[in-house]
C-alpha cells in the first residue's frame, strides 16, 4: 500500500519524471511472474492511480498560474495580470516599464502575451491526455470525466483570450496542429461537459458520499457532488457566453445545468477555489506582485468609480486604503509617463491579499446566482426570479468576502462616482454609468442586464479573464477608456481591446496552424478583432 508521503511527493514531481519512473516500475521483470496478463495487479493499479492523481494535481495548478515551484509569480503577471486583469477594469499597471507604452496602453509586448497560450498547452492538455488514457485502460470513466471538467475550466480561458485554438482533435498525432474555430471549440466544450456531467452524476447517485482522488484534489478534496455542481455551473457560464452568437444553444445548455438532479453551486462552501493546505502552500499572485519594484500593479480607476460611488463595504476586503487620506483610489489604464512615483506611493490603493489565506477562486457561488439572474430575464427556466437571484448573488458575495450583511447595500439607490486622479489630478472622468444597486422590476431588460453584470463584475474580482469576457460579451460594466491608445489604430478606444494576438512562438513553430486560426478568426491578428461570441 502506498503511503501518504508518497502521494504527497507525487504531486510535486514533474510529468516527465512521473511517466518515466512509473513506466519503468510497471515493467520490471519480476512483475512478469505469477501475474494474470489480462488483469492489472494491485501494485500496478496503485502506480496508475498515483500517476493519474499527480497529473490531475498538475492540471489544477495550471488553470490559474501561480508560484508553485514550477511556475513563477511573474508567469501569472504576464499571463493574466498584464492583460485580462487590466482589461476587466480590475488592475492598473504602475510599473516603470517602457514609460507606460505596453499592454496597458494597447502596445502589446511580445513577451507579455504568450503565457496564457503556452502554459495550458504544456501543463493542462498533456496531463489531461495522460489521465484519460490511464482511466480508459483501468475502466475508470469517472476519473476521466473529472479531468475533462478541469480541462474545460482551464482551456476556455485560453479560447476567450485568443479565439480559435488547436483543441477539438488535440493529440491526434500531428506534430503541428491546425486551429479550430471558436464556435467549434465551444461546441466541443459543451459536448465534453455534457458527457462528463452525465458520467459524474450517475457515479455520485450510485455511490452516495463518494470521494474521487481525495489526496490529489486541491479544490474539493475529492467531494464528487461539489464537482458536479461546479461542472454544471461552468456549463451555465459558457452557455451564457455564447448567448449573442447562438441563443438556442445557450438556452439549451444552460437549462441542462439547472435541470440536472444535483444542480449548480448555491452555497459559499461550494465555490471552486484552490484551498490552502499542508499539501498546497501558496500566496495569491496579486499578493506576490503588488510590491514588486515598489509596486507594479494597483487598483483600477473603474473599480474606484463603482465601489466608491456605491460605498461598497467590499472595498476594504479587496483593497488597502491610501495612506495619504484613508480613501480608496485607483489608476486609469494607458498612462504614459516617465515618473511613476505618485502612482506607486501613498496616494493609490493596493490589493488587500492575506499572505496565507487568500484563495485563487475559479468560480464563486455569487457568480452562479448572477448567471441565473441573467437567464431569468431572458425567460429561461432558472428555478426562480431574476430579482431573487440578483439579490442572493450580492448577499452571497458579501458572505464570501466577509463584508457583513448586504441588506442595506441591496436597497441602496447609490450610483457610480466620477473618477478623480488622486495621484496627479490630470486624468479624471465623469462617472462611467448611472446604474443603481437597487432592483427595479419596471426597468427594461437591458437595464436589468447592466445591473446584474455590474454586481457580478464586482463579486468576481479579481478574476480578470472572466471579468473581461463579460465586459466584451455584454458591454457591462461600462469601463473607463485608456488615457493613451498606442495600438496604431487597430483598437478602437471606445470599444476597447477585444482579444490578445497569438504569441510569436506559434508563428515560429506552427506557422500553418496559426494562419488557419487567423482565417477562422474572421479578422486580423490584433487586439481589435472580435471573437465569435462577441456579437452584441
Amino acid at each position: 500500500m502506498l503511503t501518504n508521503r508518497l502521494y504527497k511527493y507525487a504531486k510535486l514531481i514533474t510529468t516527465s519524471v512521473i511517466v518515466g519512473t512509473f513506466t519503468m516500475g510497471c515493467t520490471d521483470s519480476y512483475m512478469d511472474y505469477n501475474e494474470n496478463k489480462h488483469q492489472a495487479s494491485e501494485y500496478q493499479m496503485s502506480l496508475d492511480n498515483l500517476k493519474t492523481g499527480a497529473f490531475f494535481s498538475q492540471m489544477q495548478r495550471n488553470v490559474v498560474i501561480f508560484k508553485d515551484g514550477v511556475n513563477a509569480s511573474s508567469d501569472y503577471q504576464v499571463a493574466q495580470g498584464l492583460s485580462s486583469d487590466l482589461y476587466a477594469g480590475y488592475v492598473a499597471p504602475t510599473g516603470t516599464w517602457l514609460g507606460g507604452v505596453h499592454n496597458g496602453s494597447y502596445a502589446f509586448q511580445t513577451g507579455w502575451i504568450a503565457q496564457m497560450f503556452e502554459k495550458p498547452f504544456v501543463y493542462v492538455m498533456p496531463a489531461w491526455q495522460s489521465v484519460s488514457k490511464i482511466s480508459k485502460d483501468q475502466g475508470l470513466p469517472h476519473i476521466a470525466a473529472l479531468a475533462t471538467v478541469v480541462k474545460v475550466a482551464g482551456m476556455h480561458r485560453v479560447a476567450d483570450t485568443y479565439g480559435p485554438i488547436p483543441y477539438v482533435n488535440f493529440g491526434g498525432g500531428e506534430l503541428q496542429s491546425g486551429y479550430d474555430s471558436l464556435e467549434d471549440v465551444y461546441k466541443k466544450f459543451f459536448e465534453e461537459l455534457d458527457k462528463s456531467i452525465d458520467e459524474l452524476t450517475a457515479y455520485v447517485i450510485g455511490n452516495p458520499g463518494v470521494k474521487i482522488m481525495e489526496d490529489f484534489d486541491y479544490v474539493y478534496q475529492g467531494d464528487a457532488t461539489k464537482w458536479v455542481k461546479f461542472a454544471n455551473t461552468l456549463r451555465l457560464r459558457l452557455a451564457m457566453r455564447v448567448v449573442y452568437a447562438d441563443a438556442t444553444l445557450a438556452q439549451r445548455e444552460a437549462e441542462k445545468s439547472i435541470n440536472n438532479p444535483i444542480g449548480v453551486i448555491t452555497a459559499s462552501n461550494e465555490k471552486a477555489s484552490l484551498k490552502h493546505s499542508s499539501d498546497l502552500i501558496y500566496y495569491h499572485p496579486l499578493w506576490e506582485i503588488k510590491d514588486f519594484n515598489a509596486g507594479e500593479a494597483r487598483m483600477n480607476a473603474s473599480m474606484d468609480a463603482y465601489m466608491n460611488g456605491y460605498a461598497d463595504p467590499r472595498r476594504a476586503r479587496y483593497f488597502t486604503p491610501a495612506v495619504s487620506d484613508g480613501g480608496y483610489h485607483g489608476v486609469r489604464l494607458g498612462i504614459v509617463t516617465t515618473s511613476w512615483g505618485d502612482y506607486v506611493g501613498n496616494k493609490i490603493s493596493s490589493f488587500n491579499m492575506d499572505q496565507s489565506s487568500t484563495e485563487i477562486v475559479w468560480m464563486s457561488a455569487a457568480e452562479s446566482y448572477f448567471l441565473r439572474a441573467e437567464g431569468a430575464i431572458r425567460g429561461w427556466s432558472m428555478g426562480g426570479t431574476a430579482q431573487d437571484f440578483y439579490e442572493k448573488g450580492i448577499a452571497v458575495s458579501f458572505e464570501e468576502t466577509g463584508a457583513g450583511a448586504a441588506t442595506t447595500y441591496i436597497a441602496s439607490s447609490a450610483t457610480p462616482a466620477a473618477y478623480v486622479d488622486n495621484a496627479k489630478g490630470s486624468n479624471g472622468m465623469v462617472a462611467p454609468s448611472t446604474i443603481a444597486i437597487k432592483w427595479s422590476e419596471t426597468d427594461t431588460n437591458e437595464k436589468k442586464l447592466e445591473r446584474i453584470i455590474t454586481q457580478k463584475w464586482i463579486a468576481m474580482f479579481p478574476n480578470g479573464p472572466e471579468g473581461w469576457a463579460e465586459f466584451r460579451r455584454t458591454g457591462y460594466p461600462k469601463l473607463f477608456p485608456v488615457v493613451s491608445n498606442r495600438s496604431n489604430g487597430t483598437i478602437n478606444t471606445d470599444i476597447q481591446v477585444r482579444r490578445i494576438p497569438y504569441p510569436q512562438s506559434e508563428y515560429n513553430k506552427n506557422e500553418a496552424g496559426v494562419q488557419s486560426g487567423i482565417a477562422k478568426l474572421g479578422g486580423a491578428d490584433n487586439g481589435g478583432t472580435k471573437l465569435w461570441w462577441d456579437k452584441k
